[in-house]
């Protein structure tokens, strides 16, 4: 998922800041941190988090944008329904009230517009 934590970089770039970027995976945010420090970037925090299974600790964000991890999840053949169900609770836990949530459409390719509006 490392092309994910790509957009937190460019964003870096741009002059964002309190950037949090989260993969699932210890070894892509170890290789995303070197990218980083590469990079001289100081305004990205990193966190190995399964989106299912999100910890208290992150919440209150302002604006949470998925590239790709609502498909990963849907395509899962194991209990697919039940995970797009706590995909959607995760999400309301860690974006604040009146926080904005942005779904990449142009990574999000293996759904139909009806599936999507669904």
């Amino acid at each position: 998922m490392l092309q994910c934590l790509i957009l937190e970089l460019e964003m870096a770039k741009f002059g964002f800041s309190n950037i949090t970027g989260i993969d699932y995976s210890p070894s892509a945010i170890q290789l995303f941190g070197n990218i980083i420090e590469k990079e001289w970037l100081s305004n990205i925090n990193l966190k190995v988090e399964d989106f299912l299974n999100i910890s208290t600790k992150l919440s209150g964000f302002h604006i949470c944008i998925d590239k790709g991890t609502f498909d990963a999840i849907s395509l899962n053949p194991d209990n697919a329904v039940e995970k797009r169900k706590q995909y959607v609770k995760s999400l309301s836990s860690v974006l604040r009230v009146k926080g904005f949530f942005f779904f990449s459409l142009i990574t999000s390719c293996n759904w139909t517009t009806e599936e999507l509006l669904n």
